[in-house]
């Protein structure tokens, strides 16, 4: 169902009874004293890439081929889209500060291509471009500055990964040998860039939808073999798991539902507390309070986690077990980083909204 994936995640909003749902203009706020600040990006492309470095640095990628970079934390957003990828969408982007950047364009055979800037956007270089008509990438990751993968939907029957060893300047299509068979129907959602996670060393998980149930795969040797668990989350060609957060290897937390019903809380999270290997179902009345596309763990809570989506976002102090929502606007993409005083948290989504998080 990859056209069905497509079509309800093409740029503009989510489409919901045939109307467009753009992000919402203002910053309403209730619950745990955390609101989003909106700030002012210039365009109204939908950004459902997204990379935070800290609470002033942070970049995001979306439809149009634009990328944008901000360092003042969000007073001003400078357009440094790569350029020829105007006709592209970019669905994820990792940046590993203000210059060094890496990101993701989605789609079928030569649509789905990396790009990757060492100063801070003035300059890219194209350092990977599918061949494969049957492959579409759908995210990535990065473990640290070196090691990342990203992840296609099965190629003859099996999801694919490609590595890279050197920051993003070359890519590799690894070996499915150590990769479990596919189910029918299954694929991945390029739906904010969390579809894959990557954890300390060389762990990193992904999860999946679409099939007649949804599930988590993980893999702790960067790649080459993977196993992989059922989840309890809801199923179905429009519903499974969207993101992925790790609080370390043990930790997690799966949000998602079904993308038709984005007001509905479908089975729509899941916590682990042994590195993915099972997953227990958070009740509907603790859970976030309709589809939700988006996650990450705050810098500065062990066990407070953000989630985002087109009706609402909501937090969790308990490590995902109950969710209380705090802003009913849009958004696509959530992500945190930093340290101390320097950490921060923003979000992304339909007609430039990109915002951060006051707490």
């Amino acid at each position: 169902m990859r056209i069905l994936r497509v079509a309800a995640l093409a740029a503009g909003g989510l489409l919901l009874m045939g109307q467009v749902v753009p992000a919402q203009a203002h910053s309403g706020s209730s619950g745990p004293s955390y609101r989003w600040e909106l700030t002012p990006t210039g365009t109204t492309a939908q950004f459902r890439g997204l990379a935070a470095v800290s609470k002033n640095v942070a970049w995001v990628g979306g439809a149009g081929g634009t990328v944008l970079r901000t360092v003042d934390g969000g007073k001003h957003w400078q357009n440094v889209s790569p350029p020829g990828a105007e006709t592209l969408q970019f669905r994820d982007v990792e940046a590993f500060d203000a210059r060094r950047a890496v990101a993701l364009t989605i789609g079928n055979g030569e649509d789905s291509r990396v790009y990757r800037t060492a100063d801070g956007g003035k300059t890219w270089s194209e350092t990977f471009r599918n061949t494969d008509p049957n492959a579409f990438y759908d995210c990535f990751a990065f473990n640290d500055d070196k090691h990342g993968l990203a992840l296609s939907d099965p190629v003859d029957g099996k999801f694919r990964i490609a590595a890279t060893a050197d920051g993003g300047k070359s890519w590799k299509v690894q070996s499915s040998a150590g990769m479990p068979a596919a189910l029918p129907g299954e694929f991945a959602f390029a739906a904010s860039g969390t579809c894959l996670v990557a954890g300390h060393g060389r762990t990193a998980w992904f999860a999946t939808g679409g099939a007649d149930r949804p599930r988590v795969f993980r893999t702790v040797d960067g790649g080459r073999r993977w196993t992989v668990s059922d989840s309890p989350m809801a199923s179905g060609e429009a519903a499974g798991i969207f993101s992925l957060a790790f609080r370390n290897s043990l930790f997690g937390v799966a949000v998602g539902g079904d993308f038709l019903k984005p007001t509905e809380a479908v089975e729509a999270a899941s916590v682990t507390y042994d590195g993915g290997r099972t997953w227990k179902l958070v009740p509907a009345d603790k859970a976030p309070k309709g589809y939700r596309s988006g996650s990450h763990f705050v810098p500065w809570s062990p066990t407070t986690v953000v989630a985002v989506g087109p009706s609402g976002s909501d937090v969790s102090v308990d490590g995902g077990r109950s969710w209380k929502q705090f802003y009913d606007g849009s958004f696509d993409s959530v992500e945190c980083a930093g340290h101390g005083l320097n950490a921060g948290c923003w979000a992304s989504g339909a007609g430039g909204a990109v915002a951060r998080l006051v707490h």
